[in-house]
């Protein structure tokens, strides 16, 4: 037995909160972090009455709740304070044809400024996760994002796959985060790969998302540092994994073979470290 939780990010499936629990069930995961999102089972508007029955759906099953991706509403923060969901994560977004990077962080400071009441009166914490792309993706840049907030209020989501991109090592991005993790941590994989030939004038590549065994950082050395520093909490498998038909990722029952897989793995390398 350890201390470490499996989750899952429940975004690829849309459909009823008893098949995407039992999904989860069979999997044996313990947890799932909730998408609150327009076409999911809890939407912003509805989330007072329906994230009750989601939670109770889940519990009948085994399972708990362990954060929600979903917009820092007051409405959501307030229902998963009454739910017992402690944790809201969302991410920092850049658009540089609105506002500049210096300019994003001063306005997303100012929006966890003003929920700190809110905040204390729920028990609910803000969580920050690290993405590419336009987004503040790397380790330092959720250090530099929060140097100002107590982590009770706004801590941040360590994914390592976004990182990977960006070139951080795992010592360093956990290092960089350790005081403002709030137990939990994520788990996917990624990797650049060239999408044209050595023939064109320049070389473009993209982002793969990957299984865990095959990215550009190992899942087995963050789990040892964790464990090495005394990590206690959950892992969320996000289940992100590249489409080849062209889709942004795959999506539903197609991501289980890889995500089966994945927890599997992750499972084995816990068992492994804690055992020691």
């Amino acid at each position: 037995m350890t201390d470490i939780k499996l989750a899952v990010f429940t975004k690829p499936w849309n459909d009823a909160i008893e098949a995407v629990a039992d999904r989860m069930a069979a999997l044996g995961v313990e947890a799932i972090e909730l998408p609150i999102r327009p076409g999911y089972q809890v939407t912003p508007e509805t989330v007072a009455t329906s994230l009750p029955e989601v939670v109770r759906v889940l519990a009948s099953r085994g399972l708990s709740i362990c954060s929600v991706a979903a917009p820092l509403d007051e409405a959501i923060i307030r229902a998963c304070g009454d739910n017992g969901i402690d944790l809201v994560r969302t991410m920092v977004g850049v658009d540089l044809g609105k506002a500049r990077f210096a300019d994003t962080i001063r306005q997303s400071r100012a929006t966890y400024e003003a929920l700190i009441p809110l905040l204390d009166e729920t028990g609910v914490r803000i969580g920050v996760q690290n993405h590419s792309g336009n987004c503040i993706g790397s380790a330092i840049g959720l250090y530099h994002l929060m140097e100002p907030f107590d982590p009770k209020h706004v801590c941040a989501i360590l994914d390592m796959a976004h990182c990977a991109v960006a070139g951080e090592p795992t010592e360093l991005s956990v290092d960089l985060l350790w005081e403002r993790m709030p137990n939990l941590v994520n788990f996917k994989n990624a990797y650049r790969e060239r999408i044209n030939g050595p023939e064109e004038a320049e070389a473009v590549f993209r982002t793969h998302w990957t299984t865990g065994r095959h990215g550009g950082y190992s899942w087995s050395g963050l789990v040892q540092d964790l464990h090495r520093r005394g990590f206690t909490g959950t892992f969320v498998l996000p289940g992100e994994y590249t489409d080849p038909k062209g889709e942004p990722q795959r999506m539903g029952d197609d991501v289980l073979p890889f995500l089966s897989t994945d927890v599997a793995y992750l499972r084995g390398l816990v068992d492994a470290a804690w055992a020691r």
